[in-house]
């Protein structure tokens, strides 16, 4: 059973939302609880745009249905009506993660035939959980989702590197192997749902910090790295064993991921800061992958079965090997940078 800082969080906000429902003797705190658990979100920004984005469509739902209910009584397709409209509005104006708390802002104050009195109760109930969120996100355990995703790029390379030094040579069960590529499938998925995240953020900063800049640069080039090398498990799985192949062939491909996944690993060591300066495996890396590729153009025979199966399979590894060398250059630039601005401080 997983138990994170989120679920902790989520839980104090509800608390808290309760208790200040209460204090503020409200008539019902249900509504302040179920705006708390919407309103949590993955990092600060995202809970403080949630905030503003659930005031604007939250005071615009109890308006409408403030007249809905005046105007249309409470009858359910009114009640139905005004909701569409609510919908409608909220897509158009690009607030769509906020409709569902809002319909239930509507619904409410309809059910109550449209009294003013209770359409600010219920807005203040909502404003209230949603403030209880706000608060939690920011006090207990703050998000540090970059620190996260270097975290989870080292626990997902661990299992690609896994798969891959295994795929080739079909040693894991089939079913362990499907388990585990799914489990790795959903970490990248995740890992691209933060990337996403941060470039969110990037996006809002009118002027971005050029270290900032640079870091996104790396993100996004270490997450590419992790998806072509899921890509490579994809076209072995794919189309590398319904090929007729050679023993030849199996050492071939097999020497080469191991060579890829040990590069893989030098370049996360070099933006860790754990090797010995001017350690530099590109260049050796761009003749081997691209001789990998000649090597099975060369062997092609048109008398074996799906023989053009394995050149799927050797046009994914040399991609992967391909975005690797320029992950590689990226943590060169960046050891550069980093040792030119200590030399810097060193001299001021």
């Amino acid at each position: 059973m997983a138990f994170g800082a989120r679920i902790f969080k989520t839980g104090m906000a509800v608390t808290l939302a309760l208790y200040l429902a209460e204090l503020l003797h409200f008539p019902s705190s249900v509504g302040a609880a179920i705006a708390a658990i919407f309103a949590m979100q993955p990092s600060i920004y995202r809970s403080w745009r949630y905030f503003l984005d659930q005031l604007t469509t939250t005071t615009m739902g109890a308006v409408l249905a403030l007249l809905g209910g005046m105007l249309l009584s409470n009858s359910p397709i009114a009640v139905g009506l005004v909701c569409i409209l609510v919908i409608m509005i909220s897509m158009k104006i690009n607030r769509a993660d906020t409709i569902s708390l809002t319909l239930v802002t509507v619904i409410t104050v309809m059910e109550a035939s449209g009294e003013w009195q209770f359409a600010l109760n219920r807005f203040l109930l909502t404003l209230t959980g949603i403030v209880s969120a706000f608060l939690i996100n920011i006090i207990v355990v703050p998000p540090k989702p970059r620190k996260q995703y270097i975290k989870q790029i080292e626990n997902v390379f661990a299992s690609l590197s896994l798969l891959l030094r295994t795929a080739v040579s079909h040693e894991m069960k089939e079913s362990v192997f499907r388990d585990e590529k799914l489990a790795l499938e959903s970490s990248i998925k995740s890992l691209a749902d933060k990337y996403a995240l941060f470039e969110e953020e990037q996006k809002q900063l009118k002027r971005a910090k050029y270290s900032q800049t640079r870091q996104m640069v790396v993100y996004k080039n270490l997450l590419s790295s992790l998806q072509k090398g899921f890509d490579v498990l994809e076209a072995v799985d794919r189309h590398y064993f319904q090929a007729d192949r050679s023993e030849e062939t199996d050492a071939l491909f097999d020497s080469h991921l191991e060579q890829l996944i040990k590069y893989h690993q030098l370049i996360l060591l070099k933006f860790e800061d754990k090797l010995k300066p001017n350690t530099n495996e590109s260049e050796p890396l761009g003749d081997e992958n691209d001789g990998f590729l000649n090597s099975t153009i060369m062997g092609y025979n048109a008398e074996k079965i799906g023989q053009l199966r394995l050149y799927v399979v050797a046009a994914a590894i040399y991609d992967y090997g391909y975005q690797l060398e320029r992950l590689d250059k990226v943590a060169d630039q960046m050891n550069r940078i980093a040792t030119e601005e200590k030399e810097t401080d060193r001299e001021a």
